[in-house]
């Protein structure tokens, strides 16, 4: 029998019958999930206890561990905790949990992260130490904000993936957003050139402005935009083109240049994003001939070509090994002299290397903001000193 906890509380018994119960949803337990969950037993081998918050990241990083994170998963996640917290409101016999969840249907989600943030605002009302804070309202920095988001709601058709989040990002400043998976980093960074979009059922209220100029209206210009405000993706996407035409793919969308001014701007983009030395003997060769660093750096002159004013990373050097990833750092860093630059990114180190600003985010809200120093060195929040200093996510 599963032991009893205190309320908003999940005992070690509870949890590892939930993570049993999760990776039999899809009718087997693989490999990377029997490590996952030996990793787990051993991480958490002298806690009594986690809080609910906690248990919901440590079942959402499991039901990622063969790498596909299922609806049924996702449903499964919430309908335990939901029939969990009515055996603590109701003194109900633990053994009903497991009839109650196997009997559960839920609603569809579309989005796991969304899943684990209902559990998590449901968690904020009780008072105990282990509640998650509402989004911050302290966003202070010593400059310009080149951008602003201002009370920013995100939905993905009824379940709700961001809080109430606000953030400035200072001109010629790096901004990293930090926080475990499925806490609405990449959906908070996609908001910032509008490309959340495409997805029909992504609902967006609040105000994002870029240089004082509201670009939420249904009026603002997309391609602008999007011009504008520069993407580079966590995978290296070049075109199946020459390394020549990748880079000059964008500037003759935008613009006509003559053959002169496109040779200058494919050059000059090259050699800002610290690749010309590599290629520039090879350019007319395909651009998916080069090494994954290389690609990611290709990227980024194919964004800087187009003369953007911000430029968005989404964990840019997740896919590249160590020196790769050395000479993405060093890019950014001369970047940000010409550009503003706001990178997600789940590698501690790197946030402390790069960026000027860090803000943390957990299960969709804003926990805290402030200079990166501050952040790693004596953050406000317990939340953010635990996530930074490795005690979860």
């Amino acid at each position: 029998m599963t032991k009893k906890t205190e309320n908003n509380t999940v005992s070690m018994d509870q949890l590892k019958e939930m993570a049993e119960r999760l990776t039999l949803v899809d009718g087997e337990k693989d490999n990377a999930e029997e490590q996952r969950m030996a990793a787990l037993e051993k991480a958490f081998e002298n806690t009594e206890s986690l809080s609910h918050a906690e248990a919901i990241s440590v079942l959402t990083s499991l039901s990622g561990a063969d790498a596909e994170k299922s609806t049924e998963e996702s449903l499964l996640i919430k309908s335990m905790f939901d029939e969990l917290k009515e055996h603590d409101a109701g003194d109900q016999n633990p053994d009903e949990l497991d009839e109650a969840i196997e009997g559960e249907d839920g609603e569809t989600s579309a989005n796991i992260e969304a899943d684990a943030e209902d559990d998590a605002e449901e968690d904020s009302e009780d008072e105990s130490k282990d509640a998650i804070p509402d989004s911050t309202a302290q966003l202070d920095i010593d400059g310009d904000a080149h951008m602003w988001i201002r009370d920013l709601d995100l939905h993905y058709g009824s379940a709700q993936a961001i809080y109430n989040v606000s953030i400035p990002f200072q001109r010629n400043a790096v901004t990293a957003l930090i926080g475990p998976s499925g806490c609405g980093k990449s959906t908070l960074l996609r908001c910032l050139n509008r490309m959340n979009d495409l997805i029909p059922i992504c609902k967006i209220d609040g105000s994002i402005e870029l240089d004082g100029e509201e670009i939420m209206g249904r009026g603002a210009d997309l391609v602008t935009i999007r011009r504008r405000v520069g993407m580079v993706f966590q995978k290296p996407n070049p075109f199946p083109k020459s390394i020549y035409d990748n880079v000059g793919y964008g500037v003759r969308l935008h613009y006509t240049p003559s053959r002169r001014e496109l040779d200058r701007i494919v050059e000059q983009s090259l050699k800002r994003a610290a690749i010309w030395e590599e290629v520039n003997d090879r350019l007319h060769e395909l651009g998916t001939s080069l090494s994954g660093g290389q690609q990611q750096r290709l990227c980024i002159a194919r964004t800087i070509a187009v003369e953007p004013e911000v430029i968005l990373m989404d964990e840019p050097c997740s896919a590249l090994d160590p020196i790769a990833t050395a000479k993405i750092e060093e890019l950014i860093l001369e970047l940000k002299k010409h550009f503003t630059v706001v990178i997600v990114t789940h590698s501690m180190s790197q946030a402390q290397r790069v960026s000027d600003y860090t803000g943390f985010m957990y299960l969709g809200r804003l926990i805290e903001f402030d200079k990166t120093a501050k952040i790693f060195g004596d953050p406000k929040e317990e939340l953010t000193a635990r996530y930074v200093s490795g005690r979860f996510g």
